[in-house]
């Protein structure tokens, strides 16, 4: 009979029902359970009651229910259960008397306990074994753990409990150890793809494995959440299952808009990073997804970098090899850290956009060589009336009891009254700042007559992370011709990675020639490293405010008034950070 809704005698069944697994051999991605459940009934070696944890959808209640017709299966006790006796139809069924399925989640009281172990005491009608399989049994109150301590720990020999859960966590560690206990894994994305591509091909149903690749993604390690989106993937593509479709349904940024993004990041290109936000706002994707997926695939290129035998082979195996070229591991890492935060801090953005945009621009400013390098802000003066130029650094001064004074501006002398109107302040002078000397122009190539600004050849390469940090803490010992010796001290021998030498060694050939011989040793403490050459630029200019504030005429003037003092560690020289 046929109405509306198609043949009413044998309607449709969901995929997840349909290909619910019926045998050991059947289950994908739990072979350490049915290697050891299989051993254990081919040797006779049964326990009274086993427990089996996992996430959603992985297979645990379908493991108990072949289970049980492995224990009843009319053939025998069996890890292969002949699926055609009566008892192994009626467990697919549902109907098999001697097989009790209980949900804890709506029988959580001690009278349901009770009533089940009541129960357990008289022997089979059917079947070989009575076998009580007690699905979600964390939600069980603890009365009603307790009424079944006793008969869990001794239960008749008639009687076997396989019991479920998906937050083991909240079981009593007494019920814990009277069970045996099983973890069932998530599947992992290729499985459940492979799987997804069996289960179409029987149901001749066309597909992309573009399109199952996303499925199985979303399906975070279930493999009936991963059939449920199939069934809905195939009513949404009119009964094919297409990329472009799935990407609609799943509302997934497609992976060219994330490679497009890469792209730009690597070209230092700010429009044409904004462009590709647009274009996903345009889209309606959610940005919480599209840094989601941003962080997925950053994840797949750092493994592409370091470990390229862990990568599935699949789609856009090009662009991830064109992506990876364009990325060092370092700059993987540091997009894969702000796309997390970037992901944190969305829901204190004003709006989603601007957090996802300020995300990328986030990305690009912390790029290594991105920025140029800094340049001191320049110092203003104080300049007081009747006085000397003033030093070039301001810094506050500290009275007995009361908080610091500012010296931004001109103040009238302590007991003295005007005669005239007083005359407006001097403007504040903007001297030229106080920058480290400029260091030696440098040859474009190293001759054997000259040698290197070690300081200046440093600052010109195009280095980050801690290749830079190599660089900075290298001595020049010596460089005739192509032959270059470089020291770096015990302190910092750590730094000798050999792929932080190869980035170094390659930024100088890349600028100097490939014919360039760069030779590493470890000494004593250098001394005229770039980075020891800054900090002591760096000390030079911290003393050179404390001493211009110290001589200041009016800071002078303020302490001797009020009996103040100079808290040196509050002088910083001006456009230096704290």
């Amino acid at each position: 009979m046929t109405d509306l809704f198609g043949d009413s005698a044998s309607p449709a069944l969901a995929l997840a029902r349909k290909w619910r697994p019926r045998a050991f051999a059947d289950l994908k991605g739990q072979e350490h359970v049915v290697q050891a459940l299989s051993n254990a009934l081919t040797q006779g070696r049964l326990h009274h009651a086993y427990l089996l944890t996992g996430t959603r959808g992985v297979g645990k209640t379908t493991l108990a229910r072949i289970l049980a017709k492995c224990l009843n299966c009319e053939t025998g006790v069996t890890a292969t259960p002949c699926g055609t006796c009566s008892a192994c139809t009626q467990i697919d069924a549902g109907r098999f008397v001697d097989l009790l399925e209980l949900d804890a989640a709506s029988n959580t009281g001690v009278d349901n306990m009770r009533e089940v172990l009541d129960n357990a005491q008289y022997a089979p009608t059917v079947g070989r074994y009575k076998v009580y399989i007690i699905d979600e049994v964390h939600m069980l109150s603890k009365p009603a753990f307790n009424s079944m301590l006793k008969t869990l720990e001794e239960p008749p020999a008639h009687v076997k409990f396989i019991l479920a859960t998906t937050d083991p966590q909240k079981i009593p560690v007494t019920v814990l150890s009277r069970c045996l206990q099983f973890n069932l894994k998530p599947m992992p994305p290729a499985l459940v793809a492979q799987h997804l591509g069996e289960v179409l091909a029987q149901e001749h149903v066309a597909s992309e494995p573009a399109a199952l690749n996303l499925l199985a993604r979303a399906a975070a390690g279930s493999m009936r959440d991963a059939l449920s989106l199939t069934d809905q993937a195939i009513a949404y593509g009119g009964g094919t299952v297409e990329t472009a479709a799935v990407e609609a349904m799943l509302g997934t940024v497609r992976r060219d808009y994330l490679f497009d993004l890469l792209d730009a990041l690597a070209a230092q290109n700010g429009d044409a990073l904004l462009q590709q936000a647009h274009q996903l706002a345009e889209r309606g994707i959610a940005f919480d997804a599209a840094l989601q997926d941003l962080g997925s695939l950053l994840t797949q290129l750092a493994l592409l970098l370091h470990a390229p035998g862990t990568v599935e082979a699949g789609m856009d195996a090009e662009r991830m090899q064109a992506a990876a070229a364009q990325l060092d591991a370092e700059t993987a890492q540091l997009y894969y850290q702000i796309a997390l935060n970037g992901r944190r801090d969305l829901a204190y953005a004003p709006d989603e956009f601007s957090g996802f945009c300020m995300t990328l621009l986030r990305m690009l400013a912390f790029a290594p060589g991105a920025a140029p390098a800094d340049h001191p802000a320049p110092m203003r003066a104080v300049s007081v009336a009747g006085a000397e130029p003033a030093p070039r650094a301001v810094a506050p001064v500290a009275a007995p009891a009361r908080s610091t004074v500012p010296v931004q501006a001109t103040v009238p002398r302590v007991g003295s009254v005007p005669a005239e109107p007083a005359a407006p302040p001097e403007l504040i002078e903007t001297p030229a700042p106080i920058a480290p000397p400029a260091p030696a122009l440098v040859a474009r190539e190293p001759t054997p007559h000259g040698t290197w600004d070690w300081l200046a050849v440093v600052a010109e390469l195009r280095l980050g992370g801690m290749a830079k940090m190599l660089a900075d803490h290298c001595e020049l010992v010596s460089q005739t011709g192509n032959a270059v010796s470089l020291r770096v001290g015990e302190a910092h021998k750590h730094l000798l990675d050999r792929t932080y030498q190869d980035r170094l060694v390659g930024s100088l050939r890349e600028k100097y020639g490939a014919a360039l011989d760069v030779r590493f040793e470890i000494g004593a403490a250098a001394e005229r490293t770039p980075q020891q050459v800054r900090t002591r630029i760096k000390e030079a200019r911290q003393a050179e405010a404390v001493a211009a504030i110290e001589s200041d005429p009016f800071v002078r003037e303020l302490v001797d008034q009020f009996g103040g003092q100079i808290d040196a560690s509050t002088i910083q020289p001006l456009g230096e950070s704290t």
